[in-house]
């Protein structure tokens, strides 16, 4: 494994659009050979899945009264919130993709530099959640490209819970899924839970002492590592103008149609958006947290002009191929979702 310095001109890079960008670089651009690893830091941010309805899982209104950015990640899971009292960690994988879906792959090396660190506890619980206790410090995602993935997720070292709190508006059903009710209550700091030398860090050398500890050595100096270059830069600026830093990705458009159907399955939530017209789908959106390598929107489409029937959606879903665009789960319990059994 090598590190990524995605640091520019030797200055970490604090912006949220340009960061949530390099994972799709590295992995579709730079391409290089093996596992790399880059932690970075972001302003004040929220960042959404792929498949999520932002005007649902975000108070919009909190979000433009306090300054905080808005960011569209291009892989699933569900939405976070960022400041500077948390890590973003990502590894890069070119050429193998033979660990793609197993989180613990990835989890393990951060898991045992906070054990190291004092955070004995820390273990990975569920698909992708990394916790302590009854208690989530961080949030892992995926996607994959060809020959190629990413894997990665969020540190929360001291971030500000109030803010997350209140800006993030979750499902309620997922929460009580969950067996909580609220998200402060479901998500803690790891702080608190580090030996003293290591609770009073900025978040710089949070990252520091982390990263010493996964490359086991006792200077970064020491850790073979890829730096971007003014050419790298050069190409993801071009690929932020005019997708990654636009309303149009971040933000998407809320379809406002008739209906809206949500539900905490095993895979993740599942919501739909929809209308009906004569008894036939005249408007069809898939939202969720899910994550897959597929498109819900190979979905959406052959849901158009479907008869409002268990046979109708039952028959589409599984033109529309539901198992790999949406998630492996028994085809009647997304008809019983749609029909609002």
């Amino acid at each position: 494994m090598f590190l990524y310095d995605v640091t520019r001109n030797g200055q970490p890079v604090y912006d949220p659009i340009v960061n949530q960008s390099l994972d799709n670089y590295l992995v579709n651009d730079l391409h290089l050979s093996g596992h790399g690893l880059m932690i970075y830091v972001n302003q004040p941010a929220v960042i959404i899945g792929v498949h999520q309805n932002a005007y649902n899982e975000v108070n919009l209104p909190y979000l433009k009264d306090h300054n905080i950015k808005l960011v569209r990640r291009t892989s699933g899971g569900g939405a976070v919130y960022h400041d500077f009292g948390n890590l973003i960690f990502e590894n890069i994988v070119i050429g193998d993709t033979s660990d793609f879906g197993h989180f613990n792959v990835f989890a393990d090396p951060i898991l045992k530099a906070l054990q190291a660190m004092g955070a004995t506890q820390a273990q990975l619980r569920g698909r992708n959640d990394m916790v302590l206790g009854n208690q989530k410090f961080s949030g892992m995602t995926m996607f994959k490209a060809g020959d190629a993935f990413a894997a990665g997720g969020t540190l929360m070292y001291n971030l500000n819970l109030e803010a997350a709190s209140a800006v993030l508006t979750p499902d309620a059903e997922k929460l009580a899924s969950k067996g909580v009710g609220s998200v402060n209550s479901r998500v803690t700091n790891i702080m608190s839970y580090l030996r003293p030398e290591f609770q009073n860090l900025s978040i710089e050398q949070f990252r520091t002492e982390l990263l010493k500890r996964v490359f086991n050595v006792n200077d970064l100096s020491k850790i073979e590592t890829y730096h971007l270059n003014d050419h790298d830069w050069s190409i993801i600026d071009q690929r932020l103008a005019g997708k990654y830093d636009t309303d149009a990705w971040n933000f998407g458009k809320n379809p406002g149609y008739d209906q809206y159907r949500s539900h905490h399955f095993d895979i993740g939530t599942v919501a739909f958006n929809f209308s009906v017209n004569d008894q036939r789908i005249s408007a069809f959106k898939t939202y969720g947290d899910f994550i897959n390598g597929g498109d819900p929107a190979i979905v959406d489409a052959v849901m158009l002009g479907v008869p409002f029937t268990q046979q109708g959606l039952t028959a589409a879903l599984t033109a529309g191929d539901y198992q790999s665009n949406i998630g492996n789960m028994p085809v009647e319990e997304l008809v019983n979702l749609i029909l609002g059994h």
